[in-house]
């Protein structure tokens, strides 16, 4: 379809731009044609006037003056290139010069009247005939100081001058005009191969793209403008395949995380209606089903935390806080999980005192998940550093374990939502996989970044950083 319309453009312009050329060459041909003639018969007319009304008189007052006379008379022929007659009153040739091409002049002229000229400034035609091709014909009398008519110059220029200088020109024209359809052509031909094409082929990705085929993948064959928007969308649609990916993970996820307690909830409780689990044994899966639907709890609360965070109209509410009370009250709510685990918290504070700018919920949403996970793995007897540093404008906090590590070719994958390493990393699996990834949004909503050092069987260390003023623009 884009393809035939484009050949019709084609063939139209080429049509248009001949069709173009024709009109303004038929046009120009009779303007040039009218502006040469102008010119011609301006100059001729001028130059014979002034020869015949201040040069010309007085070689008819003198009988001397032959040889100047027919010296002034060959120069006018060779300066106009046309046939120069003087004549007196009556048409007897006085002198004349002609060119080689031009007829020779008569002796005399039968039946002479200038007045045929009227009021014209020239005569077109033969000139009664002595002349076999058309000529200019521009008469003017020559008269002295008592306007008193002695004679007539005459000037003949043939037509074919006029029409050799218009021809020439007009040529110059279609060279021209030739050069310029070409070049144009050039051009378009060249935006149709650089700019048109490749348009057409974003035109077609960007429906591919419409339509849900986010593997159509556009050929990126330059380095310009056009290349660079190419590979823009074809990173565009990368990032949209991921994410679409991602999505349909997140849904899974979510669907079996959701799907393996309530199964487990409803088989117990199945059981215990049907008698398959006896009453004395009702205690022990109570136990089974508070957890799971704890379990159910803890998804909903951090999927919701989750959406909370991706809203971008979200409202942080900044306030000015010390971090370490805020470590010791989170550190605090673990003692009975450490105890039980036989862990100990080492807190290291830079100051007595350190106040930060940032929303006190979320960063204690933050540390919170950062100690659980600490503590999730970490081994039985094993310690957990948390500690502050002053950096000048910025807060630096670090939780750090000696727990199972973090495998090198996970450590890019642990703030993906759902992901939970392999069993090597610990036996608590109670986790829902969204912890980390509420860390990480939690400070990017705060413009905050978060690192992670770890090494397997070693330890792992998170290390975030907050304002500690409130910046001028916020």
């Amino acid at each position: 379809m884009r393809s035939t319309l484009y050949l019709k453009f084609l063939i139209t312009y080429i049509v248009v731009g001949f069709f173009g050329i024709f009109i303004v060459s038929l046009v120009g041909n009779g303007l040039l044609d009218a502006r040469i003639r102008g010119y011609y018969t301006d100059t001729i007319y001028k130059e014979t006037n002034v020869m015949a009304s201040e040069v010309f008189p007085e070689f008819f007052l003198t009988e001397e003056n032959d040889r100047e006379e027919m010296i002034l008379v060959r120069g006018m022929e060779k300066q106009l290139d046309a046939a120069v007659w003087l004549v007196d009153t009556g048409g007897t040739m006085v002198a004349s010069s002609t060119p080689n091409d031009y007829a020779s002049p008569p002796s005399t002229l039968p039946n002479f009247n200038p007045a045929e000229i009227g009021n014209k400034r020239y005569l077109t035609g033969n000139y009664h005939g002595f002349f076999d091709n058309e000529v200019i014909t521009v008469i003017a009398p020559v008269a002295g100081d008592s306007y008193i008519t002695h004679g007539y110059l005459m000037v003949h220029k043939h037509l074919a001058d006029v029409d050799v200088l218009r021809d020439n020109l007009m040529l110059i024209f279609y060279l021209v005009a030739l050069i310029i359809y070409l070049l144009s052509f050039a051009i378009l031909i060249t935006f149709n191969l650089f700019v048109y094409r490749p348009l057409r082929k974003i035109t077609e990705a960007a429906q591919q793209y419409a339509s849900g085929n986010l593997e159509y993948t556009i050929p990126v064959t330059t380095e310009d403008e056009m290349g660079y928007l190419s590979a823009s969308l074809n990173s565009m649609s990368n990032e949209l395949k991921h994410m679409e990916e991602a999505q349909k993970k997140f849904i899974g996820n979510v669907s079996h995380d959701f799907r393996s307690p309530l199964t487990s909830i409803k088989g117990y409780l199945d059981a215990m209606m049907d008698g398959t689990i006896p009453e004395e044994m009702y205690d022990k899966y109570f136990k089974v089903i508070s957890y799971e639907t704890q379990r159910l709890t803890d998804l909903a609360k951090d999927l919701l935390t989750l959406n909370t965070y991706d809203n971008k109209g979200l409202i942080l509410n900044y306030e000015d806080f010390d971090i370490h009370e805020v470590i010791r009250q989170i550190a605090l709510s673990f003692e009975g999980l450490c105890k039980e685990k036989k862990i100990s918290i080492d807190l290291v504070f830079a100051t007595k005192t350190l106040s930060v700018w940032a929303d006190k919920k979320m960063i204690e949403q933050v540390l919170y998940n950062l100690i659980d996970n600490a503590i999730k793995f970490s081994d039985v007897d094993s310690l957990i550093t948390i500690e502050t540093t002053d950096r000048g404008d910025k807060v630096g906090v670090s939780v750090k374990d000696y727990g199972v590590g973090i495998p090198a070719k996970e450590l890019n994958k642990i703030w993906d939502r759902f992901y939970k390493s392999d069993t090597s990393r610990g036996k608590d699996k109670k986790g829902t996989g969204l912890g980390l990834s509420i860390v990480r949004d939690a400070l990017k909503s705060h413009n905050e970044n978060i690192t992670v050092l770890s090494t397997e069987g070693v330890g792992t260390e998170f290390t975030f950083s907050l304002s500690k003023r409130k910046p001028e623009s916020r």
